[in-house]
């Protein structure tokens, strides 16, 4: 069994990326350990580069993204770490799979139109083979399974369809070129929101930095911002249907459920009928016990450019040994001469 999961390089990584993914990553590595399989986790910085983007911040993001999956968890002797741009079989396989991906097919892509919008004209051609990318990213590893949440479904099933296309017109039944992997769908994480704007995602983006709980935030900033989320004046219920229309009590209690590893009702049962003065504080407690371990090491480890680089140097370098077979086959595969 193996896994295979990408995650573009953003920076302000907060408390919605950590329980949204990273936390996900960090358990899938321990259970493919444990049942002796393999996982691949990479950042996309050649998916990065599909969109407008300031070249020195994709490199300053591109290793902050690394400090924070090692310091939540993600150990690089248990799984194989690295960046796109270091494995150039994942830009030579998309080239290749582009020969099977059909136009098509991409223009039904609903991530296609969401971030194309009006001006598709406007677009780069690497927004539009985005997914043809995405393929070559489980395909060149022969992975069995990818994480996929609801808004990835589509992009897998296209890479289904790319390699079995590719095996049947170039491949035979019995020796395949590709797997066909599966879609592994992760525990529902829990949706968090805005700390000032129930009704809003918590965001890098939101000009508040009040608005969300920063990997970055030592204890006493998180308790802050905790104690000063938008509330409303009334006690929380004994049941989760006394959060309807109580956006902000009902993200707090998410928030605290998804940080015990409990359920809202359960959180309810033990808080039900008291007010935010006493919730608030158990809630900051709680973040801070997860997310001071993470926070320090994140800090200590985001200022060794040297230390970020050699892990994704060695990852890459395992990666590579992993890839090269694959793209070997494929190029035999589709008759091409090389020397």
């Amino acid at each position: 069994m193996r896994i295979v999961s990408g995650i573009q390089p953003t920076g302000n990584l907060h408390l919605g990326n950590y329980l949204g993914a990273i936390r996900n990553w960090v358990k899938m590595q321990d259970d493919m350990a444990a049942q002796g399989g393999q996982s691949l986790y990479f950042l996309a910085d050649l998916h990065a580069i599909s969109m407008p983007h300031v070249p020195a911040e994709l490199t300053a993001n591109t290793r902050e993204m690394v400090a924070a999956l090692v310091a939540c968890g993600i150990d690089p002797e248990r799984s194989i770490l690295f960046n796109q741009a270091q494995v150039p079989q994942h830009a030579e396989l998309q080239w290749l799979l582009n020969g099977t991906a059909r136009m098509g097919w991409l223009n039904r892509m609903t991530q296609w139109k969401d971030k194309a919008g009006k001006n598709r004209e406007g677009a780069s051609v690497a927004l539009f083979t985005y997914p043809v990318l995405q393929a070559a990213d489980v395909l060149l590893y022969q992975a069995t399974h990818v994480p996929v949440g609801e808004d990835q479904k589509q992009h897998l099933e296209l890479a289904r369809d790319i390699a079995q296309k590719f095996n049947n017109d170039f491949a035979s039944e019995e020796n395949p070129v590709f797997t066909l992997p599966d879609p592994i769908i992760p525990p529902e994480a829990a949706r968090i929101m805005s700390l000032r704007n129930g009704s809003a995602k918590m965001s890098k983006s939101d000009p508040s930095d009040m608005s969300r709980i920063n990997l970055t935030d030592d204890a006493d900033t998180i308790m802050q911002k905790i104690k000063k989320a938008k509330t409303d004046p009334e006690p929380l219920p004994s049941e989760k249907a006394g959060l309807e229309g109580r956006a902000e009590a009902a993200n707090l209690a998410g928030i605290y459920a998804a940080m015990a590893g409990t359920s809202v009702e359960a959180v309810l049962a033990d808080f039900g009928g008291e007010g935010f003065g006493k919730f608030k504080p158990a809630l900051g407690e709680l973040l801070v016990e997860t997310l001071a371990p993470i926070n320090d090491r994140f800090v200590h480890l985001r200022a060794d450019h040297s230390a970020l680089d050699a892990i994704l140097k060695a990852g890459a370098e395992k990666a590579r040994t992993l890839a090269i077979p694959t793209l070997d086959k494929t190029y035999t595969a589709l008759g091409l001469v090389r020397g």
